[in-house]
């Protein structure tokens, strides 16, 4: 198969387009052509196309930064010359001076199919600020390795931020491309846009179920994002950057599983058997222990749950990471009523709210693991009608 940016290398009549234009490149470490080629360095290289300025996302365009809210500088391209600004450093979205820059921005970002991770806010300020320049946008698009399913409650009006862009689910269960036509529609944006599609992926077809397994190197997108596993399990795990337990950061498998040291791990997967044993379906949960060297309860023995969905057996329209995450919590305040779960700090520049509010787009999750008497029915009747609806209103901007 071909991703957007090969097929943008390949194909004549597509370069022709931008033939005299000033181009500018969005992207980060994963924009990367079929031979591993930098979109930098391969787009700098063909003639029809004038680079003339580069933005990095979160993360930055080196995909250095760790952690969120580590913010990356302004530089100059010590290869091409050309400046790189940052979309995640003094500001988030392009400045009035950076967008003079070019005529033509590609996109060119691996998304992981989640509504927090924030290069899809990015790809919503970047059609704001074209549309008030009148430049053109082009999304050289990508596969969501997370698939089409769609999972998790709509973010409520009043909850937007920067892990917010939007009243979608967590799993969305669209490319970046996709998001833009839908972006462009829901915001009524008047903008150049085309999307450079993909030609041959296949999101329903294994063992990949959205990522084109043994054709294409997985590249992390983000520092905590280095293989297909953490990609699928995702749109659950994220909701534990609002808690006290630790997601893993510091280990070699970040967001693939959960835990903290005075937990039992063994006890809290059986209690989430006995809670919803049909919420636990395409993936095996495994008790284990880790360590993290950095991040959350550093150098100290954590118990901890490790939710695996690279095995014969994963089922990917079983799978529910954003149910599986939501029974661990609950698991864990049934068995520990008074546990301190709930983290309160600075998050994403949206202050004065809980953090697991600001990831779930409202208070709906927290408040139905605090609720003693709240049921997995009750959670399913709160969400199911959410991804119903979002299922209808993504289909008219569906490409593949």
């Amino acid at each position: 198969m071909n991703f957007g940016l090969d097929r943008l290398l390949s194909d004549d009549a597509l370069r022709a387009q931008l033939k005299g234009r000033r181009v500018a490149l969005l992207a980060h470490p994963a924009s990367v052509t079929k031979d591993l080629t930098h979109a930098v360095d391969a787009l700098a290289a063909c003639p029809e196309i004038t680079l003339s300025a580069a933005f990095g996302p979160q993360h930055g365009m080196k995909g250095d930064l760790q952690d969120n809210m580590m913010e990356s500088p302004d530089y100059s391209d010590p290869v091409h010359g050309f400046p790189v600004f940052s979309l995640y450093g003094e500001v988030r979205r392009p400045t009035d001076a950076s967008m003079e820059t070019f005529d033509v921005i590609l996109v060119d970002l691996q998304d992981l199919g989640c509504r927090i991770y924030t290069f899809i806010t990015t790809l919503l300020y970047v059609l704001e600020a074209a549309a008030k320049h009148g430049k053109a946008v082009w999304v050289l698009d990508r596969p969501n390795p997370a698939g089409r399913p769609v999972e998790g409650q709509t973010l409520l009006a009043g909850w937007e931020s920067f892990v917010g862009a939007g009243p979608m689910p967590m799993r969305h269960g669209m490319t970046l491309g996709e998001l833009g036509h839908w972006f462009i529609a829901h915001h009524d944006l008047d903008v150049e846009y085309k999307v450079v599609e993909m030609q041959g992926w296949a999101p329903e077809q294994g063992p990949g179920f959205g990522w084109p397994l043994g054709e294409r190197a997985w590249i992390n997108p983000s520092p905590n994002a280095p293989n297909l596993s953490m990609a699928r399990a995702y749109a659950g795990t994220v909701m534990l950057e609002g808690t006290t337990l630790s997601e893993g950061r510091g280990t070699t498998r970040p967001l693939e599983l959960f835990g903290a040291p005075d937990i039992d791990a063994r006890a809290v997967i059986a209690e989430m058997r006995a809670l919803a044993p049909d919420w636990l379906g395409g993936c095996v949960l495994r008790d284990m222990w880790f360590e993290p060297t950095f991040h959350k309860h550093v150098g100290k023995l954590c118990s901890g749950v490790q939710i695996h969905v690279d095995h014969p057996g994963y089922d990917h329209a079983a799978f529910k990471p954003w149910r599986v995450q939501a029974l661990g919590f609950k698991a864990i305040r049934r068995l520990y009523p008074d546990y301190d779960l709930w983290r309160d700090f600075r998050y994403e520049y949206a202050f004065g709210k809980l953090p697991i509010d600001v990831i779930n787009g409202g208070p709906g999750l927290r408040e139905w693991v605090d609720d003693a008497g709240a049921t997995p029915v009750d959670l399913d009747a709160a969400t199911t009608p959410d991804e119903a609806a979002w299922d209808e209103t993504r289909r008219p901007f569906l490409l593949y």
